[in-house]
């Protein structure tokens, strides 16, 4: 390798890295812009069809559709969101919602086999083990509340990242073929490998993204359903929870509606606890077994291990974001083993 081919190399490599640490305040705006852009392509695609020589006034016309339909909606569940988050802390505050009731409440309720069985396993100072807990479950919960009602103090930074979003949204459903026409070309990868590379990238994104987040809002607009019906406090406040937690396969939902089922039959709403139970069991869970295939399908499917191992390290290192930055991350590695695991000679072009 020359000098000069050298320099330039280390010159596009410093510069990329310095680009991308200038935009890391915006990380999250860019990622959501990316996402709303390819979620909503196909609705750009067919409005250029219609329109082939107004390529700015098909993007704005998505972009609306992306504001009524995502935005307005996001803005007023935030508000009322924020509204139910304040009344629950306060209980927790006031006292209202006790652990420690909560918990000599369940070991009131206990048959006798299951402390016998506590007992066998090493648990059976219940006192101390129901100090830990209830101690443990009010700390959680006021935190997860105080972070909640922190989001009204970033006002100007929240619409900020929202401008930036819809702005490079615009953009990205403009002129999102030609930069990803770029972004093909410049691949150092051999053709046919690079063709399968980002077509099952794509498919992948595609599919996990939608699924997942369609699935998010059925199972949390039922769990929140569910509890307004039970006459549950904080039923919207709850549904969103479920959404979000959804987002993890296999344990989901199940982190909110078992514990509040417990919480019920401890304080002796028998009837709400059982009726809960059973529509989490059979309906609330449910959903993920039956909407996600429609959905996503069983070719472009991640398996649910490497969403759920995926997901969690997402959030693990990127926080609220990272719930779609893991999977995305997962969709490139498993595309990119794909593509590399086929014979680079001969291979069929796929299509998009």
């Amino acid at each position: 390798m020359t000098f000069a081919r050298a320099f330039a190399l280390a010159l596009l490599a410093f510069a990329t890295l310095a680009f991308v640490w200038l935009v890391t305040p915006f990380s999250g705006a860019i990622l959501w812009a990316v996402i709303a852009a390819v979620l909503f392509e196909p609705l750009n695609a067919h409005l250029l069809r219609t329109m082939p020589r107004r390529r700015n006034l098909a993007a704005l016309v998505t972009l609306l559709a992306i504001i009524a339909l995502v935005v307005v909606p996001a803005v007023v569940l935030g508000g009322a969101l924020l509204g139910e988050a304040k009344a629950l802390y306060a209980r927790t505050q006031s006292g209202d919602v006790d652990f420690d009731r909560l918990f000599a409440g369940l070991q009131r309720e206990l048959p006798a086999w299951a402390r016998d069985w506590l007992g066998d396993v090493g648990l059976s100072d219940m006192e101390g083990l129901r100090a830990k807990l209830s101690q443990g479950l009010a700390t959680g919960f006021q935190a997860v509340a105080a972070r909640v009602l922190s989001v009204g103090q970033g006002t100007l930074g929240f619409f900020l990242d929202w401008g930036v979003m819809l702005y490079l949204t615009f953009f990205l459903l403009r002129d999102g073929r030609q930069i990803a026409g770029r972004i093909e070309r410049a691949l150092p990868i051999e053709g046919p490998q690079r063709a399968i590379l980002v077509a099952k990238f794509l498919a992948v994104i595609r599919a996990t993204i939608k699924g997942s987040l369609i699935v998010a809002v059925l199972q949390g607009a039922t769990g929140s359903l569910t509890f307004w019906i039970l006459g549950i406090p904080g039923a919207l406040f709850w549904g969103v929870a479920m959404g979000v937690f959804s987002l993890f396969p296999a344990i989901g939902t199940g982190l909110i509606w078992v514990p509040i089922s417990l919480y019920l039959f401890a304080t002796g709403a028998v009837w709400q606890a059982t009726l809960l139970f059973a529509c989490g069991f059979f309906i609330i869970s449910s959903v993920d077994n039956v909407v996600r295939p429609i959905l996503v399908g069983h070719d472009a499917r991640m398996p649910d291990y490497i969403v759920l191992l995926a997901t969690l390290g997402g959030f693990e290192l990127m926080g609220f974001n990272g719930f779609v930055a893991g999977p995305i991350i997962a969709a490139l590695f498993l595309a990119a083993w794909e593509a590399f695991s086929l014979p680079s000679a001969g291979a069929e072009r796929p299509k998009r």
